[in-house]
């Protein structure tokens, strides 16, 4: 599934950047990973590890490596960006140049301020004459390390380039499927985060099957509404990008938002939670994003407000649990009927 056999850059390091340049590498793509630290590099380089990152993960031996991003990006064709959402605009502004004419595919999960922008949107504005994709998905990145069955979303108009990155990325172990809902995408992956670290802090208060599956199906709704009031199309939220995606972080201990939920519920505080995490949870930052983009557009996420009242306003758990519980009765389902135009995703932005 590789026959053209582009030549791919990978920019950053951290556990799912290394993850997909190493099961690029395993399928004969001429891959190049480049990080900043050069001690990791030489890691990676030498032992064929990344211990910090992907730790017991053995790397493919033809997985290159640099530091000198401008070498990395000169030779590729396709580059997937595995950033961090708070250093992404700072990156892209020092590559943007370097990205005309290429593929470049966002796989970062975050919600920039001001403007609510995603990762993506970004991308047109730093790097303008680039072709722009999303992926996303259920892809836990030491089970994809691992070679366990993955399925993935490519999200793009630009068809050509969705049928370049199913040819890179899809092998035996991971199937890459296709979409041209690219908001709708992104979105679903950026707005996961927040319910996993719900999730999370229910799994450490010990709470029945009966609530987790509760939680789950209300956040499915709940992100389901925002995003179609945002412009999204309610169908993608029934795939991998949406559904797929929201059931793995919200059950998965290997999730990072469901870690930093479980050490909340546990009683540790939003800053030590995060600090034990030692990774990037973008849930934290996308709920604060979040709460105050449905505010001032008006879409009702009593999920999201109670979280955000737990932690940052201090709110008692069982006061926002007891004023959840007692709310409105809506619909269950919102999107069985809906305005022609609405059903497709092209309500205007």
């Amino acid at each position: 599934m590789t026959e053209q056999k582009m030549p791919v850059c990978v920019v950053g390091g951290g556990s799912f950047g290394t993850t997909l340049a190493n099961l690029m590498a395993a399928h004969d793509v001429p891959v190049t990973l480049w990080l900043r630290d050069e001690k990791v590099a030489s890691e990676i380089t030498d032992m064929h590890q990344n211990s910090r990152y992907l730790p017991g993960v053995m790397l493919d031996p033809r997985l290159q490596v640099t530091t000198d991003l401008a070498a990395a990006l000169a030779s590729a064709d396709l580059v997937f960006l595995a950033i961090p959402s708070g250093s992404f605009r700072s990156v892209l502004k020092q590559i943007g140049s370097d990205l005309a004419g290429k593929g470049v595919i966002s796989t970062t999960k975050g919600i920039e301020q001001p403007g609510f922008l995603m990762m993506s949107e970004i991308v047109e504005q730093e790097a303008p004459d680039a072709r722009v994709a999303v992926l996303s998905g259920p892809n836990l990145a030491k089970e994809m390390a691992a070679g366990a069955l993955t399925a993935t979303v490519v999200a793009s108009q630009d068809e050509a380039l969705c049928r370049q990155v199913q040819q890179v990325l899809g092998s035996k172990s991971l199937r890459v499927y296709a979409s041209q809902d690219r908001y709708g995408v992104e979105l679903g992956g950026a707005l996961k985060n927040v319910y996993a670290i719900m999730s999370g802090m229910a799994a450490a208060m010990g709470v029945g099957e009966n609530t987790k599956s509760m939680l789950i199906t209300r956040a499915l709704a709940e992100m389901t509404r925002f995003a179609v009031h945002m412009g999204a199309n309610p169908l993608t939220f029934l795939g991998l990008a949406g559904v797929g995606d929201l059931i793995v972080t919200c059950t998965s201990p290997q999730s990072r938002n469901y870690q930093v939920g479980h050490a909340l519920g546990k009683g540790q505080t939003l800053e030590d939670s995060v600090a034990q995490l030692g990774q990037v949870a973008e849930g934290v930052n996308t709920l604060r994003v979040l709460k105050q983009k449905s505010e001032q557009e008006q879409v009702y996420m009593p999920l999201v407000a109670g979280l955000y009242a737990i932690l940052f306003e201090h709110k008692p758990l069982a006061d926002v649990i007891s004023g959840l519980m007692s709310a409105e009765q809506k619909d269950d389902v919102e999107f069985i009927a809906i305005p022609d135009g609405d059903a497709l995703g092209e309500k205007s932005r």
